[in-house]
């Protein structure tokens, strides 16, 4: 009897051993916030889909290191105060890392959290300049606003001749559209020529939005560029062309979405933006991730979907390096280059990226590369 109990005693470990280890792996948690309900929320939707499908991807592969990924969507509204109570919720969550936010205004509201918590956040989209060179938990897929304004520069001056440039802004997205007129204004002036002042507007009303164009053509432009959503852009373009038919239109790399284009119809006709993301491109990853996106979304993934996938992948390859005792940001600079659908992404020291920028004009509803001819 006393033989059998130590049997007993002894077999008892063994026992919650072999079921731990048939017991599956706590899974990987990450995060996703963006605009999901607000006016320009295609931004934010494409973006999700974007997470979606690259967490998707990953399960299916086996997930990480035999542990499934779950993701945890938070909407921000383009609200700075309902984007920090999220990205708490997110920290509460315990997530190892989020992809986001999609605009520059929610993530200067945000960084300072995630700065605190030591938490890992990736943006797809985000550009302000107000991010840049600094050691801390943010880092993004897409160039500064710099690199966009450079091209818009080149092309207006060297390529048209035109030196009058008008912006109309949104004041709700400060961060992004303060950077992005300064360094524009800063490298036309240098080259000769002539930004004049700009023009914010926070109210979405048409009877509005009608006096902000009439001023915005006040002193003969040669160009109005709007720093906004894609459809304020649609509204303000309709508006505008009502006006001056012939005056040349320009947005932001924000606005330049399909919904632009849908909502626009032949008043965005013309339109100039400068783009990272080549619709055009023909490699194996872009075609086999576009193919896969719209199949799962029917509809085209636009720059968001595919810089969201690229931060998503970031995150996920990110997590299968860490080693016991390391943070996620000290093994993602470690790395430092990922292949993204398109284009390498490759950080700095800061968690900046840099790339190459092209111009486009919107013909028969699509966003056409611009050639060396005007």
């Amino acid at each position: 009897m006393i033989q059998l109990r130590h049997f007993c005693l002894t077999l008892i470990p063994f026992i919650f051993f072999a079921i731990a280890a048939c017991a599956p792996s706590e899974p990987i948690r990450i995060g996703f916030i963006g605009d999901l309900s607000g006016r320009g929320n295609d931004l934010g939707i494409a973006g999700l889909n974007g997470v979606r499908l690259a967490v998707a991807f990953q399960n299916k592969a086996g997930g990480i290191n035999g542990r499934q990924i779950i993701l945890f969507e938070a909407d921000d509204r383009q609200d700075p105060k309902t984007a920090q109570q999220a990205i708490k919720r997110l920290i509460d969550r315990k997530v190892e890392a989020i992809v986001g936010p999609m605009t520059s205004t929610i993530a200067v509201a945000t960084v300072p959290l995630v700065n605190e918590a030591k938490l890992l956040m990736v943006s797809p989209t985000v550009t302000t300049n107000a991010l840049s060179h600094a050691d801390d938990y943010f880092f993004r897929v897409l160039p500064s606003t710099q690199t966009f304004v450079s091209s818009h520069v080149e092309y207006l001056l060297n390529t048209r001749g035109l030196k009058r440039v008008r912006f109309i802004y949104d004041e709700g997205n400060r961060a992004y559209a303060e950077s992005w007129i300064q360094d524009f204004s800063n490298q036309f002036s240098a080259a000769g020529g002539q930004p004049l002042p700009p023009i914010g507007f926070s109210l979405r009303d048409e009877h509005e939005m009608q006096k902000q164009a009439e001023a915005a053509l006040r002193d003969a432009p040669d160009v109005i560029y709007l720093l906004t959503n894609s459809v304020d852009a649609a509204v303000l373009c309709r508006i505008i062309r009502q006006l001056n038919p012939s005056i040349l239109l320009g947005t932001s790399e924000w606005a330049a979405t399909e919904r632009l284009t849908q909502l626009g119809g032949a008043s965005v006709e013309g339109l100039i933006s400068a783009q990272f993301h080549d619709r055009l491109n023909k490699s194996p990853a872009y075609v086999a991730f576009r193919q896969a996106y719209i199949k799962r979304f029917h509809q085209e993934p636009g720059f968001a979907g595919a810089f969201a996938f690229d931060a998503a992948n970031v995150i996920l390859e990110t997590l299968k390096d860490v080693r016991p005792g390391e943070s996620v940001k000290r093994a993602l600079l470690s790395r430092r280059t990922f292949n993204g659908v398109q284009n390498a992404i490759i950080f700095d020291a800061y968690g900046d990226s840099q790339g190459r920028t092209f111009m486009t004009r919107v013909k028969s509803g699509a966003f056409v590369p611009i050639s060396t001819a005007p």
